[in-house]
């Protein structure tokens, strides 16, 4: 998107004119770009898709975002009061085009990037799509915390006779309707599903549950659930794993009877593990009425059945398995020493790996307080990190 004649050009990032190249046109990586652009560097996104938010497009219809449209919005743009205060997926898109037209963000489409290196003069060279090689003073990786599918590779997979789809293909229940079905994984993805399975008129509904889930009330007495992740993160999370399970008994009626004991392990521990609470829309009512039936792990198939964890077996029409992501960082950075063993990078924001100085990430968490709030404040750290970094190159330039 090129710049208007009375836009202020950025300037060069870099002594010899490179931009800093920022892979990934989601939310991460337009508020970096964003962010960037602010501070006078010139910031090129790469995105391998042909429009921006393109994981946003892909989600299942009824999404609506778990974190309020205020603590929601990018730097430099607030959403609109029409989206309401949960903004549905296609808002959502709708605000990300219109960011990046808003910002005249510089957006390559059609091009993925497939491995980062350094660059002979302390910078990163980007192997990308269409046998390009870009050079960039720095570079932001925000591929997304939702990357590659993971589906589990279940002994016997392949002799079910059933429908088998990963949670990233579902869009809705029409397909489902008057069908068995078992959603497999119960974070948040597998628990809307799972209702919106019910409300679309799937016979039968079974949750697969290896290891119950901390649930709250997306709002309680108009006080969102996201308010509290916030508040959480300045704590001590003893304290706060204390005070969550009298806040729980109040807000959330017991489910053991129906598959769903109170977990024993505290709300922000098992968050810290990577275990966010479950956001409720619907999934408690659902269960206590019998309309979702909470069944145990799947352990594999046999047979052209599903055998749980329990011994028990089940014949549905479908599976569908919402068993999260990989990040998929392994061919892009993984030989730079940059990656924890779960592939995931050992750190974000505006700090850089030992050995890699200029490569920053963001979006490889999903943080209690919302991802989004938290895109945008790593935004504004990494763009000031590039900053001083550039300024403490040029002081040490000749002359």
């Amino acid at each position: 998107m090129a710049d208007s004649p009375a836009s202020a050009q950025p300037r060069p990032a870099h002594p010899a004119g490179h931009p800093v190249y920022v892979i990934g046109a989601g939310p991460g990586g337009l508020a970096a770009a964003q962010a960037l652009r602010a501070r006078g560097i010139r910031a090129v996104v790469l995105e391998r898709a042909d429009h921006v938010g393109a994981s946003w497009r892909r989600h299942y219809d009824r999404l609506r975002l778990h974190t309020t449209r205020r603590l929601s919005a990018l730097p430099g743009l607030p959403m609109p009061r029409r989206f309401g205060r949960w903004v549905a997926r296609d808002d959502v898109v709708r605000y990300l085009e219109k960011y990046a037209d808003v910002h005249q963000l510089e957006i390559v489409t059609g091009v993925e990037v497939f491995r980062v290196e350094r660059a002979p003069d302390g910078g990163w060279t980007l192997h990308a799509s269409g046998g390009r090689e870009l050079t960039g003073a720095a570079v932001v990786v925000a591929t997304g915390h939702n990357h590659t599918p993971r589906l589990p590779d279940w002994p016997g997979r392949s002799s079910f006779t059933g429908e088998l789809r990963h949670a990233a293909e579902y869009r809705n229940a029409t397909p489902y309707a008057g069908r068995d079905v078992l959603v497999v994984g119960v974070g948040n993805t597998g628990a809307e599903i799972a209702v919106d399975l019910v409300e679309g008129g799937a016979a039968r509904v079974r949750l697969s549950v290896r290891t119950a889930p901390h649930i709250v009330r997306r709002s309680t007495a108009g006080w969102p659930a996201q308010y509290n992740g916030v508040l959480a993160r300045r704590l001590p999370a003893r304290l706060v794993d204390r005070l969550a399970r009298p806040l729980a008994r109040i807000s959330t009626p017991d489910l053991s009877a129906y598959g769903l004991p109170r977990p024993e392990t505290g709300l922000l521990t098992r968050a810290a593990e990577g275990a966010i609470p479950v956001q409720d829309v619907g999934l408690i009512d659902a269960v206590r009425t019998g309309r979702v039936e909470v069944v145990a792990a799947v352990e594999g198939f046999e047979d052209g059945k599903v055998v749980l964890a329990d011994g028990t077996r089940a014949a549905p029409d479908a599976v569908i398995a919402a068993t999260g992501y990989l990040r998929g960082l392994e061919g892009l950075v993984g030989h730079l020493g940059v990656l924890d063993p779960r592939g995931r990078p050992t750190v974000r924001g505006p700090r850089t790996p030992a050995g890699a100085p200029g490569l920053y990430f963001t979006g490889f968490t999903n943080p209690i307080s919302g991802m989004l709030r938290e895109l945008a404040l790593d935004a504004r750290r990494i763009a000031r990190a590039v900053a001083k970094r550039e300024a403490d190159r040029a002081s040490r330039l000749p002359g």
